[in-house]
């Protein structure tokens, strides 16, 4: 394993770890309010997915063009921007924008420069080391940012400025790397053919419209339990529901461990049974009225997730890889994520405003993510041989 693996491991951590202390942050600032809005949560994850969006043409051709260390530099630096603003009581729908700005840039630098750092012989066990510490930093990041804002939001901000100008530090003893010619033209027509090519395969269109999906109901799951765990739990600070959404977390853990065995990349179709059980457990959830049932069915739910969304991740990147470079693959897949992410996130927000209640939201989530399943395994292949392209 090549010796700058271990800088690049400690800088994603920490930048990973500092981006969901800062969501528990500012999650712990409207939560202080007298009569927070309900809608407002859920605006907040809104414009957060905004940027992924809105940016996808030029952030993967950024990554490439330019030596992936110095984007991941920038990127931090423009997430700390983004907690300086909130330190500064900047409007917080406006500053939490600019941090999903610097996730936007930072993610297609994290995933491509992998290539050039570990080789082809180490890229897998590079890619499931990344992935490792990007879950523990979720973990320890959304408990650990939570308590401390309950605790002084103003510390808790100083802290995810500090950790985002220590991990663009660290980034700078990895080496310059390699540059991609951009393509002359519209970016937005040369992101739309590759996206074009790309969804022409069953294999790889399921791939992206699945991950897709997971991520949708995830970010949709996080946002509604932050209103239905003070209705039916009774917990009222950011720490409570930080530690309840832990257990959905360690449940994606499990099923990413039990994935490899269970649904290898040649049976993709599988994927679509632990699809089924997701839905099923969010269902679930919304009859739950006590913590530690709401934290096996989130436990559940997370192994089920898990489960899918590994092989799926596992399908893209090898395609990925083989056609449209680095950079640009995980910036389309971010595209359809988090519009994915975005669209349910600001249905939900919209029916929030409309006073459904989170109960209901979860039935319908449940509902939905079953029904769009099905649509989008409905034509893919039984194998990989059978799908794959000419």
């Amino acid at each position: 394993m090549n010796k700058f693996i271990y800088p690049l491991l400690v800088a994603q951590f920490l930048s990973a770890f500092a981006d969901n202390a800062i969501l528990f942050t500012v999650i712990a600032m409207v939560m202080q309010q007298a009569e927070p809005a309900s809608w407002y949560v859920p605006a907040l994850q809104s414009v957060f997915l905004v940027a992924f969006v809105a940016l996808a043409p030029w952030a993967g051709g950024f990554a490439d063009s330019q030596p992936k260390s110095r984007v991941l530099i920038i990127a931090n630096l423009i997430k700390a921007g983004g907690a300086v603003l909130l330190l500064f009581k900047v409007e917080p729908l406006l500053a939490y924008c600019l941090v999903g700005v610097g996730a936007t840039l930072y993610s297609p630098a994290k995933y491509g420069i992998l290539p050039e750092l570990a080789g082809h012989g180490a890229l897998v066990k590079a890619n499931s080391w990344i992935e490792g510490s990007t879950i523990l930093a979720i973990l320890t990041g959304m408990l650990v940012g939570a308590k401390l804002a309950d605790h002084s939001v103003t510390w808790a901000l100083l802290a995810t400025i500090g950790l985002y100008s220590v991990s663009a530090a660290t980034t700078l003893v990895l080496p310059v790397g390699l540059r991609k010619p951009v393509g002359s033209g519209s970016k937005i027509l040369l992101f739309y053919r590759e996206v074009k090519d790309f969804l022409s395969v069953p294999r790889s269109r399921f791939a992206v419209l699945g991950a897709s999906l997971f991520w949708a109901a995830a970010a949709s799951v996080r946002v509604i339990i932050i209103a239905w765990a003070p209705l039916v739990l009774m917990l009222h600070n950011a720490s409570d529901i930080a530690n309840l959404t832990l257990f959905l977390a360690l449940g994606i853990i499990a099923g990413s461990a039990l994935a490899p065995q269970l649904i290898p990349l040649e049976h993709l179709r599988r994927a679509r049974i632990p699809a089924y059980a997701m839905s099923a457990l969010i269902v679930a959830l919304s009859f739950t009225d006590a913590i530690w049932p709401a934290r096996g069915v989130l436990f559940l739910m997370g192994t089920a997730g898990g489960l899918f969304i590994v092989p799926i991740n596992a399908a893209l990147q090898e395609i990925g890889q083989q056609s449209i470079g680095s950079g640009g693959a995980v910036a389309m897949q971010n595209f359809f994520q988090n519009a994915a992410m975005l669209l349910a996130v600001g249905c939900y927000t919209l029916a929030a405003a409309q006073q459904v209640t989170p109960v209901v939201a979860l039935v319908g989530l449940g509902l939905i993510l079953l029904v769009a399943t099905i649509l989008v395994v409905w034509h893919l292949p039984d194998s990989v041989q059978s799908s794959s392209p000419e």
